[in-house]
């Protein structure tokens, strides 16, 4: 049985207010990611070198990957007992919070040592939030729609990291072109921050406003049902996790390797290379990346709705493969001299991301039942982050040695790598675009086996 049919205003309340909800989730994870590059080493780590400052910005910054696991266990377990609507609601206040936190944040030559203890503390509720936040907004999108346009529509959410970025980076590019370097690292880095504040009401307003997955309500249905037959309570979404998707979880996990490495590599540790290795300006590097997000922001959509025509597969393994060959070229075309070549290399690695970042949101839905799905998606996506996306500027980092004398071809063949890693994921799993979200409910009582059906 497929998802009841929604009313095409309804539905574009609930595609809009994932947008808004990632654009707004994405834009203080990314805002942080810029800042980390940009002025926190000087804020927060004074007493080291250029090199080491950025170190540890960078740590600060992988930090918040650690508690992401942790956000997608407990919202996922709640997002499959009660809804995915609450806890979107709540993913994004705790993660407005924590960013308009850091913007009234002293700095290490105010209070010392612990302004970087405070940093911290607040970029792990962000980590703990952003955990939470992805899977249930690509799942609200993925169960209301209809299963012919499901790339499509899923990927529009997928649209809000890059609309996020572009937001950020783009605050951050105007700040800096109208103000002295003195003024932006003195208080100018704040405004930002304190502007998340209007973004996450206006986030607010849009979610509270959209309905519930009928999906997930009618699995939520014939689980009440099979619980008052049998007088056997459900199983915690995490154990029918760990008895019956094992592989799907690892599926998730390989095929976000290339996708989550190549993003962080081209949004933070580019803009970092450009700067200390390049000499660039940090308005050349913002304004690179604000032209460079545009495109990818544009892209990740016709990605989406690509995989709707030919399969998640193909897509997914192009953007991979892309990015693998890519690597080698990226270093050799960053350039503070040459503006268009830099943002020709940032935008092209972020169309093979796209590629793969576009048709990943309904692949992985797809991968798992309703009552588990939440919680499988989470666990595995962000899992994937903390093996990936934590490390890859510090790793990146070490590989390029210094940067007085930097080797990004070990940089390059790091990527490459990981995108062996995601080809041989994706391969290894069926295509999966024909599949019904709605014909498996997945609900397993404790005592009872596998369920009838699964996707």
């Amino acid at each position: 049985m497929s998802a009841p049919a929604q009313p095409r205003a309804g539905f574009g309340r609930v595609v809009g207010a994932s947008v808004i909800g990632t654009t707004v989730e994405w834009y203080d994870f990314f805002l942080y990611g810029s800042a980390a590059a940009l002025v926190f080493p000087a804020l927060f780590f004074p007493e080291q070198s250029a090199f080491a400052g950025t170190l540890l910005s960078f740590g600060t910054y992988a930090v918040g990957f650690f508690a992401r696991p942790v956000g997608a266990l407990v919202f996922g377990h709640f997002g499959d007992r009660i809804g995915r609507k609450k806890l979107l609601v709540i993913s994004l206040l705790l993660m407005g919070g924590a960013t308009f936190a850091i913007g009234l944040l002293p700095t290490f030559g105010t209070v010392g040592v612990l302004a970087p203890v405070l940093l911290v503390t607040l970029r792990l509720i962000q980590g703990f939030a952003l955990g939470g936040e992805w899977g249930g907004a690509v799942l609200l999108v993925s169960e209301h729609g209809k299963p012919e346009n499901r790339g499509f529509w899923s990927s529009w959410p997928q649209a809000g990291a890059p609309a996020g970025n572009l937001l950020a980076t783009g605050v951050l590019a105007l700040l800096a072109a109208f103000q002295s370097d003195e003024a932006f690292q003195s208080w100018g880095w704040r405004i930002p921050f304190l502007l998340s504040a209007v973004l996450i009401l206006v986030g607010l307003f849009v979610r509270l406003a959209v309905s519930e997955s009928p999906v997930f309500l009618e699995a939520q249905r014939v689980a009440a049902e099979k619980a008052a037959q049998t007088g056997v309570a459900e199983k915690a979404p995490i154990l029918t996790i760990l008895s019956h998707y094992k592989r799907e979880v690892l599926v998730a996990m390989g095929a976000r390797i290339a996708e989550n490495v190549s993003f962080y590599l081209l949004t933070a540790f580019a803009l970092s290379y450009l700067i200390n290795a390049q000499g660039a300006e940090s308005s050349f590097t913002l304004n690179a990346l604000v032209i460079a997000s545009a495109v990818h922001l544009v892209t990740i959509p016709l990605w989406g709705a690509l995989s709707d025509r030919i399969g998640r597969r193909p897509v997914y393994l192009f953007g991979a493969v892309g990015i693998g060959v890519w690597a080698f070229v990226l270093f050799a075309l960053l350039d503070a001299d040459n503006f268009w070549i830099s943002v020709f290399a940032i935008t092209v690695g972020l169309l093979f991301h796209g590629a793969m970042y576009g048709p990943q949101a309904a692949f992985f839905a797809e991968l798992f039942g309703t009552k588990s799905r939440y919680t499988g998606v989470g666990i595995g996506s962000q899992l994937a982050s903390l093996v990936a996306g934590a490390p890859a500027p510090l790793i990146a980092l070490a590989l390029l040695g210094s940067f007085e004398d930097p080797n990004p071809t070990r940089v390059s063949l790091y990527l490459l790598a990981c995108a062996v890693v995601t080809v041989i994921a994706v391969i290894a799993y069926g295509e999966t675009r024909t599949r019904d979200l709605a014909a498996d409910h997945a609900v397993v009582p404790k005592t009872e086996g596998r369920p009838a059906e699964r996707v």
